[in-house]
């Protein structure tokens, strides 16, 4: 899988490009998306981000999403401008950093900074998503409006991973990491997941997802006694590669069928495991998506659906 398209929706709001003039008939009513067409950078973006923090209406603003902004390949996003833009920005509530298809930049080219100073800045804010982690840095928090995180990438670091299981989070509701492969950064162990299991930080999640993981058997099994796991309606393990020992780790744990999504698409499970879980949780009312099944036998071409 490659991110190949742009979003057309973002925090339950169309996606609409600003550039110099662009109107809304309501400016909360779209995601406003900022980028620099140029790859290799120049001043667009910057100009485009200042032009739409001074229009008249952008206090009304509720949706941000920062795409390529030149260069994302050797630097980080300019979220200093971000942030000096809160006060104008009162409304926000969503934002996406590093909207970018790997046209632009591979994911894991993808060049970013510290994001805490922008959650700081914005204590309103319920919904982040960042997409890749080259520099990325994360320091414990408490933040008590987010209710949507996400990471997306080829390879998440264990510092990161370890951050997000620091931080006080009451209000989220939906945790999504890509953990991804060791080639491209991801080198976090399931050690490094335990207070997110844990959730004694978390008192609000509904959703976990622990996708496209390299370690997605290890996760499976350290879910199968997690504290975390009774208090979800959805778990999603997808885009990885969760075999039958996984599968069956999370058979042989603790009960699933108060889930009401299990998501374990592109995987690496045997047409028996595949059976048991659809006897056990399908017919019990969980939605199993087992799509996307590869070669059980092949262990050599098992691959995460998202990498470089």
């Amino acid at each position: 899988m490659t991110i190949n398209s742009h979003i057309t929706t973002f925090a339950g709001l169309p996606v609409l490009e600003y550039v110099d003039g662009a109107r809304a008939d309501d400016p909360a009513a779209v995601a406003w998306r900022i980028e620099d067409p140029d790859y290799d950078g120049g001043d667009v973006f910057r100009a485009r981000l200042a032009a739409l923090v001074a229009e008249p209406w952008a206090d009304r603003i509720t949706a941000l999403i920062l795409g390529s902004w030149g260069s994302t390949y050797d630097s980080a996003p300019p979220l200093e401008l971000v942030i000096e833009a809160a006060a104008k920005l009162p409304a926000l509530t969503a934002l996406f950093i590093g909207e970018i298809t790997f046209e632009e930049c591979e994911i894991s080219w993808i060049q970013q900074g510290d994001i805490t100073p922008v959650l700081e800045a914005f204590p309103k804010l319920e919904v982040l998503t960042v997409r890749g982690t080259e520099d990325l840095q994360l320091k414990p928090l408490r933040h008590t409006g987010l209710r949507k995180l996400t990471f997306e990438a080829g390879g998440l670091p264990a510092e990161i991973v370890r951050a997000v299981g620091e931080c006080d989070l009451p209000a989220l509701q939906h945790l999504e990491l890509w953990l991804g492969t060791d080639n491209y950064g991801g080198d976090a162990t399931v050690d490094d997941l335990t207070h997110i299991l844990i959730g004694s930080r978390l008192p609000s999640l509904t959703y976990l997802g622990l996708r496209d993981a390299e370690i997605a058997d290890l996760v499976a099994a350290a879910l199968a006694g997690a504290p975390i796991v009774a208090r979800l309606t959805e778990l999603d393990l997808s885009l990885g590669i969760l075999s039958d020992v996984g599968a069956s780790a999370l058979l042989a744990g603790q009960p699933l069928i108060h889930l009401l999504k299990l998501d374990l698409h592109h995987h690496y499970i045997s047409e028996p495991v595949m059976d048991r879980l659809n006897a056990e949780l399908g017919e019990a009312g969980v939605a199993v998506d087992l799509s996307d099944a590869g070669d059980p036998e092949d262990v050599d071409e098992r691959y995460v659906a998202v990498a470089e």
